[in-house]
């Protein structure tokens, strides 16, 4: 790299990057807002040009207007493990220094390399059995064998693991995340142990509050498979000692995820990345996993919620493995055309779509509800309904312009609206 490599340029492009038809409808209820996708774009004096990506609304770290100021006219390599400059920046500068080196960005790292190849997994947030059994018949064809997915009391999670084993090969592998929503041990005991004798159900994610280390511990005495949390809730000292989960979620800028995945794999945890983003991102999780030995758990990106990954040509996934880039930087090529296609005018947000959402359970019991974040979420933890009851389901009754729609709308603005069906 040439001793006066300065930064000359850094941008901001803010994308609206459309999710996949099935994917929509269920992301609309809780993250519709992952479609803005903000691309920094910084240019150095000698016109190398290196790209980073951000969720704005799903991120570690923002990028501020001062930050891209700080950096102007620095050189890009006194920058890199800086992870005070948010996610896109901090990845285009490590893209820039790498193709200034002629180097892949997991070269940066100055760990050796483990692995050309990283697991992988597909995602998807809460959503009914027969979409939930599309997506996995998608995932098969895309060259994908892992699959997490959110799991919460409002589905039947056994539908939803049956629906997809009635599609998908053997070796196919589930990952269900509650985010706590299981409560407390003795609720989710009988579940887990349930779903312990699918087939294909492989780990479980957050099943009850990561602080209660006791309910925890008997978890893992009563439970055959692997339970995972998010690195840092109870004290990374604490879950080791008192033995809270088989391993975690990690994930943040690149030397939080570096240090944590370095600490993580000295006790021979193993981990999840995760790291949410279309293509760039996809990328980066690709070169921290080459280095990371610990890091054995499929990776999550959310990359196939996207109509388009912004890359000239895909990432390969074979077999449930990511390939890691080997080319300078981060080893893709962005594709500047769909920057053009997808850019946004400000101002950079997405009203939250209006709908009647339906908890319908057996016996013809009914709970409406205007707003998964503030209703469903907090009625369910409040533990006002059961936590997982065979054959509950969620109902979306979109607006049809008619006046029962208006009126029940109106009626759960004020809170959650209980009512009573025919079995």
């Amino acid at each position: 790299m040439k001793p006066n490599l300065r930064i000359a340029q850094v941008e901001r492009i803010t994308l609206r990057v459309p999710f996949t038809p099935r994917t929509a409808r269920w992301n609309a209820l809780l993250v519709w807002k992952w479609q803005i996708v903000e691309v920094i774009r910084v240019t150095s004096d000698a016109g190398l040009v290196g790209y980073g990506e951000t969720l704005p609304y799903y991120t570690w770290g923002r990028v501020s207007d001062e930050a891209m100021e700080r950096v102007q006219g620095g050189n890009p390599a006194d920058f890199l493990g800086d992870d005070s400059l948010g996610a896109g920046l901090q990845m285009a500068l490590y893209d820039l220094v790498g193709k200034a080196l002629e180097v892949p960005v997991h070269r940066l790292f100055n760990l050796p390399k483990v692995r050309d190849w990283c697991p992988i997994a597909w995602w998807n947030t809460k959503m009914g059995p027969e979409d939930l059994a599309e997506e996995a018949r998608d995932a098969v064809a895309q060259g994908y064998i892992f699959h997490k997915f959110k799991t919460r009391p409002w589905i039947d999670v056994y539908a939803q693991v049956e629906a997809v084993s009635a599609v998908t090969p053997p070796h196919y592998r589930l990952d269900l995340d509650w985010n706590s929503m299981l409560l407390n041990a003795g609720n989710a005991v009988p579940v887990l142990q349930k779903l312990d004798q699918y087939e294909r159900v492989s780990i479980y994610e957050g099943p009850i509050p990561q602080h209660d280390v006791e309910g925890l511990r008997e978890l893992r005495r009563k439970v055959a498979h692997p339970i995972a949390l998010h690195f840092g809730v109870p004290p990374f000292p604490t879950a080791v000692r008192h033995k809270v989960c088989d391993g975690f979620v990690i994930g943040g800028g690149v030397s939080q995820v570096l240090r944590q995945g370095t600490l993580a794999g000295e006790f021979a945890k193993p981990f999840w990345l995760q790291l949410v983003g279309v293509g760039l991102v996809t990328a980066l999780a690709a070169h921290l996993g080459a280095v990371l030995p610990f890091a054995q758990w499929p990776t999550i990106t959310c990359l196939n919620n996207y109509t388009d990954d912004l890359l000239t040509e895909p990432l390969t996934i074979q077999g449930g493995y990511l390939k890691v880039p080997d080319g300078p930087g981060l080893g893709v090529t962005v594709d500047e055309e769909a920057l053009s296609r997808f850019r946004m005018e400000p101002p950079y947000d997405l009203p939250e779509p209006r709908h009647i959402l339906s908890v319908v359970w057996p016996g013809g019991r009914v709970v409406h509800y205007a707003s998964m974040r503030d209703q469903v979420w907090p009625d369910f933890l409040a533990g006002n309904h059961p936590v997982q009851e065979p054959g509950v389901r969620l109902e979306i009754w979109e607006d049809d312009g008619t006046p029962e729609w208006a009126d029940l709308y109106a009626r759960v603005q004020q809170g959650p609206v209980r009512s009573t069906r025919p079995d």
